[in-house]
């Protein structure tokens, strides 16, 4: 994906256009998953990632990201999903979401993960869906924060 199209905004996958130090300012002082993330970890993880970039169409002005690791053969896992305060409740984080999934759909993916605290309605609008047999999953933390509180 090079372009994607919405009533004034653009998603981009080029890693050109993103705005680094705004979506690490974003992440490390807004996401609670992310909270004092280093830059340095978050310049590896973007490194690594195929990233999601949606800007307004006229200013170029970067207003959501999300990154999606994967192999593009079987396996993606969605996150650092994040929509600028000033932009939210228009549907930007629905519409990324949505392009991230059609994006990926050619690849034939036998699953494309998340996990989120608080935005299960988000990404229920596209089709995700708890876990059907969570006892199937398992995770090894090697800096393991705990159970989230909810």
């Amino acid at each position: 994906m090079t372009e994607h199209t919405l009533d004034g905004y653009e998603i981009s996958t080029d890693p050109a256009r993103l705005d680094a130090d705004l979506v690490h300012h974003w992440l490390s002082t807004d996401a609670y998953w992310a909270l004092d993330r280093p830059r340095e970890l978050h310049d590896r993880a973007v490194a690594g990632s195929l990233n999601f970039g949606l800007y307004e169409s006229g200013s170029g002005r970067q207003a959501a990201y999300a990154r999606l690791v994967t192999d593009h053969a079987t396996f993606a896992w969605l996150c650092d999903v994040y929509v600028c305060r000033d932009d939210r409740g228009q549907g930007l984080g629905t519409a990324l979401i949505e392009a991230i999934a059609d994006h990926m759909a050619p690849s034939g993916l036998s699953r494309l993960t998340l996990a989120t605290k608080d935005a299960h309605g988000v990404y229920e609008k596209v089709g995700f869906r708890s876990l059907v047999s969570p006892e199937q999953w398992m995770t090894l933390g090697l800096i393991d924060p705990g159970p989230v509180d909810i």
